[in-house]
């Protein structure tokens, strides 16, 4: 996954800033948003993919005074924890399954 950021975005400061990941959508943006906007310093997380022609999408957060960039490391690391919790939870359940 290639993420950097929208140029021209430095003047906002490190607590503002648009992050452009390339090969993403919907898919990703949206689980990340949820993810994020549940943070306590995030003033604003919010996604657009602004061509559907284009792969890619921009992600903006705004917070209060974490970095930006900290807050999507933050933000990519716990939605990696909440889809490795997903799959060994669906592996489970099928393992149960198939032992009726």
């Amino acid at each position: 996954m290639k993420i950097s950021e929208l140029p021209g975005d430095e003047d906002s400061g490190a607590t503002c800033r648009t992050y452009v990941f390339q090969n993403e959508s919907h898919t990703l943006g949206n689980a990340l948003k949820c993810i994020i906007n549940r943070y306590e310093d995030v003033q604003f997380c919010g996604y657009t993919v602004p061509h559907p022609a284009e792969a890619k999408m921009h992600f903006r957060i705004q917070t209060y005074e974490t970095p930006a960039l900290e807050v999507l490391k933050r933000g990519l690391k716990d939605l990696q924890k909440v889809c490795d919790h997903t799959i060994d939870l669906f592996e489970k359940e099928v393992k149960e399954f198939n032992k009726i």
